[in-house]
């Protein structure tokens, strides 16, 4: 992997290229043949330099600018690695936004990122002419793939643009420059445009190499797109499979594992959604997936009996690794499902579960809960060891703002006496005595009542030892005028048959065996949990909460 800290976060293609030219970089399934087996398309390290390059002249010949921005809405595979880099190496700034938060949503995004470029999918391009997404900022469009919309221009237009200029002079930014709009999931509100600069790119893939030490000539199954993009950065080859990547909770196993199977991969990065769908397959069929030296997995807590299970399959000492971080400051820690598995009982007594120790070059603290903005990152501020409060996080991979967000950032950021920039994270936790830190919950989704203050993890973790309970969750309803917690309960999908009054009265003893889950008297059964669109893990706990007041009353 190149080694530098500073520059183009496109600036290792070159080196990866000289190294290792013929060494497939990209590869994406395009059909089957006559016996129903795969069919694959790829890149060189090579070829994906060389077509970068082109992409890049295309666009500067097309109009763009340093500085543009341009949002970019391709499936995962090859279109979409080539063209990020391709506006990485010309200084345009991309902006990202998951389609599957839906038209108006995606209207108010581009609105704020005022993009001047629009680079997708026929469908997407059609759906940016037909609403008007960002129409009073986009002024350059470009379509990918075959279908006729109104005005633009095709990527095949773009490439005829840039052949024969030979390598392309790449931007050279400065640290704190913006390298790409990057939109969060939506989780908990409206999505936030998170600025990225080059500086916080490229100290990702620092942190990353050092984690997991990928070596040139690995392969890696990404089924979450962005991921992808450091791949090249290590010499490992990014085979997407057959999925479609906004639904990870609807893959089809046996497509994965073909992907595994096809390439030998070395390595797997996925979202809790798709662990818990591998989980469920892997109990009748036995799957093993011997070539796999980690699977990584992020954006939600992992359940221990899914990282269990999920061992099972894997070869002795290969472990299931979950990060723990957010959009705006990626990765934290890292923890691995041996230590988790061996912390579980603590998780299950309600402690919390324990995500890791913080990285090298980067500062965790836990503060004091405040829903007010906390412009000074103050000593005072900071509590003790096992006291619950809220993450907050100081490093080089800490995004300093939302943009058109003022407020937002104000809310999410804090600055020390020298200036440096702290991140809170909106989530609850706490440091134990060996560095550790637990996850205990988003701060918004605390709750208080007359006398008790609830937190989701560590009261869910109780119910969820239950064999009939999938998940749970904590809300509160108001019902006579004060606050009562409420539990939650999504049935195992396996478990065809149990008694709902029978369960109820099983849940309640559980919740009395612990101090802070004995208030807890109400259980609600509800068919399958509202959950984020990017990881199809993170629990809608607001739209339950309204679900759950309108049963109660």
């Amino acid at each position: 992997m190149v080694e530098f800290d500073k520059g183009n976060a496109a600036g290792f293609l070159a080196e990866i290229a000289r190294t290792r030219p013929d060494a497939k970089a990209v590869v994406e399934p395009s059909g089957l043949d006559r016996e129903g087996h795969y069919l694959y398309r790829h890149l060189t390290n090579a070829q994906l330099q060389d077509e970068t390059d082109v992409l890049a002249h295309g666009l500067v010949c097309l109009g763009f600018e340093k500085g543009d921005r341009c949002a970019l809405m391709v499936k995962p595979g090859l279109h979409f690695v080539t063209i990020m880099f391709a506006l990485l190496k010309a200084g345009i700034v991309p902006v990202l936004i998951d389609p599957g938060i839906g038209s108006g949503p995606v209207k108010t995004c581009l609105g704020e990122a005022s993009p001047r470029g629009f680079i997708g999918l026929p469908l997407a391009r059609f759906a940016q002419f037909l609403f008007g997404w960002a129409r009073q900022s986009i002024r350059l469009t470009v379509t990918v793939g075959p279908g006729w919309i109104p005005g633009g221009f095709t990527l095949d237009r773009v490439r005829r643009l840039g052949l024969d200029r030979g390598p392309f002079p790449m931007h050279q930014p400065e640290p704190d420059e913006t390298a790409a709009i990057i939109f969060t999931s939506g989780s908990t509100g409206v999505p936030k445009g998170v600025a990225f600069t080059h500086g916080n790119f490229i100290h990702q893939i620092l942190m990353i190499q050092a984690m997991f030490k990928y070596e040139p000539g690995e392969v890696d199954v990404p089924t979450f797109p962005p991921f992808a993009l450091f791949d090249p950065a290590f010499g490992v080859t990014a085979v997407f499979p057959d999925m479609d990547a906004r639904f990870p909770a609807k893959a089809c196993p046996a497509k994965i594992y073909q992907a595994i199977k096809d390439f030998d991969a070395t390595t797997m990065f996925c979202s809790p959604a798709l662990l818990n769908v591998l989980a469920r397959e892997s109990r009748s069929s036995g799957t093993q997936l011997p070539t796999l030296k980690r699977i990584v997995s992020a954006g939600a807590p992992a359940q221990p009996d899914v990282l269990e299970q999920v061992s099972m399959m894997l070869s002795e000492g290969v472990e299931v690794y979950t990060p723990y971080g957010a959009t705006e400051c990626m990765p934290v820690t890292l923890i691995g499902s041996r230590e988790i598995l061996a912390s579980r009982d603590k998780t299950d007594q309600g402690q919390g579960i324990c995500v890791g120790k913080p990285l090298p070059g980067l500062q965790v603290s836990i503060i004091r809960i405040s829903d007010d903005a906390l412009p000074d990152f103050k000593p005072e501020l900071v509590l003790p060891e096992r006291e619950i409060g809220e993450i907050v996080v100081r490093g080089p991979v800490v995004t300093r703002s939302y943009i058109q967000r003022p407020e937002a950032t104000r809310r999410a950021k804090m600055y020390d006496a020298e200036g440096r920039c702290y991140h809170r994270m909106g989530d609850l936790g706490y440091l134990d005595n060996a560095g550790r830190l637990w996850f205990c919950g988003r701060k918004s989704h605390r709750v208080q009542t007359s006398d008790q203050l609830l937190f989701t993890i560590p009261c869910e973790a109780v119910f969820n030892t239950h064999p009939a309970v999938f998940r749970s969750a904590l809300v509160a309803v108001s019902l006579a005028g004060r606050v009562h917690p409420v539990i939650c309960i999504e049935p195992d999908p396996d478990r065809k048959k149990f008694d709902w009054n029978d369960t109820v009265t099983e849940l309640r003893s559980l919740g009395a065996r612990y101090h802070h889950t004995r208030s807890i008297e109400l259980f609600l059964l509800h068919p399958k949990f509202p959950v984020d669109i990017r990881h199809n893990a993170k629990i809608r706990r607001e739209e339950l909460a309204i679900w759950a007041q309108e049963k109660l009353s």
